[in-house]
């Protein structure tokens, strides 16, 4: 199943979005620019272009696991939400968690992914007293000692 995403090139030599192999959920964005990220430094990095999603969908921009374990680069805020009404350039805050080493990205190196997700609009109502559930308000670290 497949819904169409109106894309527009802000540059016209980066890439589009693009599915790695057969069944990838996530498709590869680039960056637009050349930077480098020193060790503990975050840059928002843009990847020129914008997209219109349809009403009812939401794109959420998600970090490369690749980069993660090979050069301690993630999101700062992950994943990062693009929601149906935006229609500006898309950028991702990369951060460099590496203790030493900086890292380069070159245009066109892939930096992060993006999913894109039917969402639901809740309606919320107000209650006095929630239902009861196994689980109670048992929060952070309720569920087992690791």
């Amino acid at each position: 199943m497949s819904v169409e995403v109106l894309i527009t090139r802000l540059d016209s030599s980066v890439a589009l979005p693009f599915y790695a192999k057969p069944g990838d959920a996530g498709a590869d964005l680039t960056s637009r620019i050349e930077i480098t990220l020193q060790p503990g430094e975050r840059a928002l990095v843009p990847t020129g272009i914008a997209i219109a999603l349809p009403d009812g969908y939401a794109a959420f921009v998600h970090p490369r696991s690749g980069l993660a374990i090979k050069h301690g680069v993630s999101m700062v805020n992950t994943p990062g939400t693009v929601d149906a009404g935006f229609r500006g350039e898309l950028q991702v805050i990369l951060i460099n968690h590496d203790p030493k080493a900086a890292i380069t990205f070159h245009k066109g190196d892939r930096i992060a992914q993006l999913v894109i997700q039917k969402v639901e609009r809740a309606q919320f109502v107000e209650v006095e007293v929630l239902p009861g559930s196994h689980r109670g308000d048992g929060g952070f670290g309720s569920t087992g000692a690791n």
